[in-house]
């Protein structure tokens, strides 16, 4: 049987090329990571010229200020996101590789090329600029995960302006608690979208976010549904980008200073505004290919060495992911995206849908939320039944703990694909090794990964292989002291360059340092080490989730730290739980808070969605707490367990613990979670009512 050629991982490349360039060797990977973290300077700058980087002008410093929040990259580069992506498009367009591929839930395949993607890059930018757009203007879109959102961001970040994105899945005061913060000048927006089998207009939200911003002066149609061809109120997408002339051909995208704004992406708060936190070209274009290439191992397109390769990582446009995913044209990679619902519709449930589409076009890194895979596992895909996966050689998973089960069972899918391509004699996957999983955490936050993968590392189900090149990352205890093998906050130590270059709106810096520095901020008797010289020294990057950092260099991550269980003195991330739970198969999903609050008494609920037919009978419970009792501890056997419809998620598929802690706490709904930034608020009326009764029993019980 034909074998594939043998493949060179990107980490390795990089250090060969170590080796080679710099005389650096290192005897494992802890050494390798240990010197990116405190090497700064000559790691970033490794990292610059390993990815051939360019600039017009040479930059005076790596890390000029070494310091957060304010850490100063790279003065004097000038840069231009799209320029990075543009400059494959002659070694891509003669190796025939597409830019683009996409298609959605109603099978309309489009494929966009490199020279295509330029010129209409081109056209858009050119029309923005005759509208008056400049440098730092906002342009907003409303628009789903198709090939007009990767263009309209690259044109708008050509000139200088500064993109945001919210998905049309979004309701109208989610979408205008974002736009409304940041005045754009321009909406690019779609007439409709097509999900989970039902045609869905957009054009009554499109007509009140036109009354209520203000400061647009333009709306560029993009005719999804093909439900408003005539609108005259509009400019029309179609006919901006089928300009085809000289200007077009001959424009270039303009050289930027390092730190000038590419995009704002908002936080997923549960209280408040959103926070639009805004990243810059160059610490975006570092980062992803840092990312992408050495711990993602995806490569260009159009080198041969990567066998075509083609990345797909699903995600809605209001997810960072989508920003993760349209960075693989930075290296040169084939970007491969759809536009629906991962598991078809209520009335015909589907979890086949994506990886057909990948067996059909041929994807090499394929990518999802753990919910994703959970779901796929829990409905019983048979991944045989899919079509040609062969060229398939990387699970990637995030937005939420992956369980050891889940990834056990994605990894015997694989095995089990291999011994069939064998067995009909067909060519075999790219190693004879597992399927690697390539599980990462990171965050919109700071538009990258804090930890994740290493193709030649080991791997163990339910642990993320390593931290990240360039990420200090640590698991602090209460007092500010690094552990090992113990489950403390995750803290970065140290500036990443991605890190955001400031919230838009907060002058003064005070909510960006109120959001990730002040729990271990000098003067508050947390940060170890002493010697503070004034308000920044030695602050530290407080990212909110629980992590344990194994002695191999491993790292689980148990949850949000500020959702996390203390029950009986135990300190436990409510990843552990769901695991016992959900590896039952009576149960489908599940949310679990402890309301231990400034010396209550805690009280932990648990809720369950239970597959059809069954009930939440005696012997369930039973069942359900001996899960949790051998699979957890004893202390964690819930108070209640309540059958619920549905679990409260974001549209990003996130659980909403906290939200509904509050809830439970006492907390008006409408202070605790906005509605239109989830994927089921329909679900919250019943969490209400019991939050509702909570207080009715606690205020009879007091007056008793």
């Amino acid at each position: 049987m034909s074998k594939l050629p043998a493949y060179l991982p990107q980490i390795r490349r990089y250090q060969d090329w170590l080796a080679e360039r710099h005389g650096l060797r290192f005897a494992d990977y802890d050494a390798l990571w240990r010197w990116s973290v405190t090497e700064l300077d000559t790691f970033w700058q490794s990292i610059w010229d390993y990815c051939d980087l360019q600039s017009p002008t040479p930059h005076t410093a790596v890390l000029a200020r070494n310091v957060m929040p304010g850490a100063e990259w790279f003065p004097g580069a000038q840069v231009n996101y799209t320029q990075q992506v543009l400059r494959h498009t002659e070694a891509a367009a003669a190796a025939g590789m597409p830019a683009v591929i996409s298609r959605n839930e109603q099978g309309l395949h489009r494929e966009l090329s490199w020279p295509e993607l330029r010129r209409q890059v081109a056209a858009l930018a050119l029309h923005l600029r005759d509208q008056g757009v400049q440098p730092g203007d906002r342009v907003a879109a409303y628009l789903p995960n198709i090939p007009e959102a990767m263009v309209a961001l690259l044109a708008c970040a050509s000139i200088g302006a500064v993109w945001s994105i919210c998905a049309p899945d979004m309701g109208t005061q989610a979408v205008l608690d974002r736009f409304r913060q940041i005045e754009p000048k321009v909406l690019i927006a779609v007439d409709g979208v097509h999900y989970a089998g039902r045609d869905l207009d957009r054009q009554t939200v499109l007509a009140e976010l036109r009354a209520q911003l203000p400061s647009l002066q333009q709306v560029i149609l993009v005719n999804n549904l093909d439900l408003a061809l005539d609108r005259a109120d509009c400019a029309h997408w179609g006919r901006i980008t089928a300009r085809d002339d000289a200007a077009t051909a001959a424009f270039e995208p303009l050289w930027l200073p390092f730190d000038h704004p590419l995009w704002i992406v908002y936080s997923s708060g549960t209280t408040g505004l959103p926070k639009p936190i805004v990243h810059g070209h160059g610490g975006m274009v570092l980062v992803a290919m840092q990312l992408k290439g050495l711990h993602n191992d995806v490569g260009c397109s159009w080198d041969p060495n990567s066998w075509g390769e083609r990345f797909h990582w699903y995600s809605s446009t209001g997810w960072v992911m989508w920003n993760a995913q349209v960075s693989g044209l930075l290296g040169g990679t084939t970007c491969v995206i759809f536009d629906g619902s991962p598991g078809g519709s209520k009335e015909q449930p589907d979890w086949g849908v994506l990886w057909r589409f990948a067996a059909e076009t041929g994807v090499t890194c394929f990518g999802s939320g753990a919910a994703f895979y959970a779901n796929c596992m829990k409905a019983g895909v048979d991944l045989s039944a899919c079509g040609d996966l062969s060229r398939v050689r990387a699970l990637g998973s995030t937005g939420s703990p992956l369980s050891a089960e889940v990834q056990q069972w994605g990894t015997d899918q694989f095995r089990a694909l291999r011994a069939q391509a064998e067995a009909q004699g067909r060519p075999g996957l790219p190693s004879d090794e597992d399927i690697w999983w390539n599980n990462i955490s990171g965050g919109t936050d700071f538009c990258g990964a804090f930890l994740g993968g290493h193709r030649e590392l080991p791997q163990v189900p339910g642990v993320m292989q390593c931290r990240q090149l360039g990420a200090a990352v640590e698991a602090w205890d209460d007092q500010g002291r690094p552990v090992i093998d113990e489950v403390g906050e995750l803290v970065c130590s140290q500036p990443i360059p991605s890190m955001p270059l400031y919230f838009w709106g907060d002058t003064d810096g005070r909510r960006y340092r109120a959001s990730y520095f002040e729990h271990f901020a000098p003067g508050q008797g947390r940060r170890p080490g002493g010697g503070d010289t004034g308000p920044e020294a030695g602050a530290v990057w407080r990212h909110g989730d629980w992590i344990r950092v194994t002695p191999e260099g491993g790292c689980v991550i148990y949850g949000r730290s500020d959702a996390t269980i203390n029950r009986h003195g135990l300190r436990m991330g409510t990843s552990e739980i769901y695991r016992a739970v959900e590896a039952l198969p009576e149960v489908l999903d599940s949310l679990v808070v402890d309301l231990e609050y400034l010396g209550r008494d805690s009280y932990m609920p648990l809720f369950v969605v239970l597959r059809p037919g069954v009930e939440l009978d005696a012997a369930l419970r039973a069942r359900i707490n001996g899960a949790i009792r051998s699979g957890v501890s004893p202390r964690f056997v819930p108070d209640e367990i309540f059958e619920v419809a549905e679990v409260p998620r974001t549209l990003s598929g996130k659980k909403q613990e906290l939200p509904i802690k509050q809830l439970l706490l006492g907390k008006p709904l409408a202070q605790v979670v906005n509605k239109d930034t989830m994927a089921n608020p329909g679900c919250l009326a019943w969490y209400e009512a019991l939050a509702q009764m909570r207080q009715v029993a606690a205020a009879e019980a007091a007056s008793a």
